[in-house]
């Protein structure tokens, strides 16, 4: 029974990639990343959907070096009504003029939905992963290295999903734009998985070795 048991667990099927050799561990460890990344996804679409309740009234602008990233007329179409909508609620002292925000600043409260939503997640997706996916050693400071990698790829992540957000308001369905926000988590979720899973695994991520216990006879044998 307990030989039974470390088949189906985890770790027995860590040792048969393994042992099938390193191009199998790899796409293990692949597809181990795609579940984490699953979970991380779904984490941030709660997130994305429920903090807008908490931070929609936040009205305090952004500043200057984030103005030019997140313009009105870059991740809003004032040409929609659901843009329209979207300019009344996170534009502060700007005016539309056909179909153009003229004058106006973005505020926090449509940043910090996508920014702290895409954090929380990708925090757990970095503890997960270094604990499940790579079991990697690698020394705690590379979190830090990875909280500014990932400031740089949520900053990236919240114009993408803002974008699109504002490319779907531009659809005629409703429904369409009632799922937008969820629609861009699940592309900009995409965009990270892709560009996190080599510089995790490669990079901030190395695998612990294991074979150094075994090294040692014979390096003693060979002197």
């Amino acid at each position: 029974m307990a030989d039974e048991k470390k088949k189906i667990s985890l770790g027995g099927i860590d040792n048969a990639a393994a042992e099938k050799g390193s191009g199998f561990k790899a796409l293990w460890q692949f597809i181990k990343f795609i579940v984490v990344s699953g979970l991380v996804t779904i984490i941030q679409l709660v997130l994305a959907n429920v903090l807008p309740f908490i931070f929609d009234k936040v009205t305090t602008p952004l500043p200057t070096f984030l103005q030019g990233i997140f313009a009105p007329n870059v991740v809003f179409d004032a040409t929609t009504a659901e843009g329209i909508k979207q300019i009344g609620k996170y534009v502060i002292d700007g005016k539309i003029v056909d179909g153009v925000v003229v004058g106006g600043i973005v505020t926090w409260g449509f940043l910090l939905p996508f920014f702290l939503s895409n954090l929380i997640a990708n925090i757990y997706g970095f503890y997960q992963n270094k604990k499940t996916t790579f079991k990697s050693d690698a020394p705690w400071y590379n979190f830090a290295i990875y909280i500014f990698l990932m400031i740089a790829l949520i900053l990236f992540s919240t114009w993408f999903q803002g974008w699109v957000v504002g490319l779907i308001a531009k659809a005629p369905w409703a429904w369409l734009n009632t799922a937008a926000r969820t629609i861009a988590g699940l592309l900009a979720g995409f965009i990270q998985m892709v560009v996190l899973f080599p510089i995790e695994k490669f990079v901030l991520l190395k695998e612990k070795k294991e074979e150094t216990a075994e090294e040692a006879p014979a390096q003693e044998a060979a002197e």
